[in-house]
């Protein structure tokens, strides 16, 4: 396992991440600026996010997703930028795999190099991530309620990361049950525990 002491870093120039990105940035609209939605509140970019609305929609542009809109949101669990467009199914993957790995790529990149203050983004494709972010707390209650009816532990089917902390913050606060992650990537899950 390697870690961020493992590594030598350089230093960065104050506004690094004011920089322009080289090539053509999509064009970007930002729809609905600070209008309330049921997930979120819609913003107008921030100075400081706006050079990583710009990377996003970069990488959109190479990875063939033309035409895309980039809406900036603020949620109780950090900050988003909302996609939304015509058919953005090859975003989102399979069980939203490649959403997950976009993410994770482009927050690697924004933030590379950058030892303290790090920013960190979560990209929803039309707004696969809030509505299974929904159902997962959803599942959790439910798990919950049969663990302390039945007493014994329930395994739920593999999650990505990002899905298995929702279910762990979703019960964290319950006196009745505890949660853990067990076994390997891809196949790891949570199990839930009665106390």
């Amino acid at each position: 396992m390697l870690y961020e002491d493992d590594f030598e870093f350089e230093e960065q120039p104050a506004g690094i991440r004011d920089r322009r990105i080289p090539g053509k940035n999509a064009p970007l609209r930002d729809r609905g600026a600070r209008r309330r939605t049921g997930r979120g509140r819609r913003a107008s970019v921030p100075e400081k996010a706006k050079a990583a609305r710009d990377l996003l929609a970069e990488i959109l542009e190479r990875m063939g997703v033309r035409g895309a809109q980039i809406s900036y949101l603020e949620r109780p669990e950090g900050a988003y930028f909302e996609v939304e467009g015509d058919d953005l199914g090859m975003l989102i993957g399979k069980r939203g795999q490649t959403l997950e790995a976009l993410n994770l790529v482009f927050n690697n990149i924004l933030n590379l190099g950058v030892r303290h203050n790090r920013m960190y983004y979560t990209i929803d494709a039309e707004g696969y991530r809030a509505h299974r972010a929904d159902r997962l707390r959803t599942l959790a209650l439910e798990t919950l309620e049969r663990v302390v009816r039945e007493g014994k532990p329930c395994k739920l089917d593999p999650m990505l990361p990002s899905e298995r902390k929702i279910v762990h913050l979703a019960l964290a606060a319950s006196d009745h049950v505890r949660t853990e992650s067990e076994g390997e990537e891809p196949e790891r899950c949570v199990v839930v525990f009665p106390k």
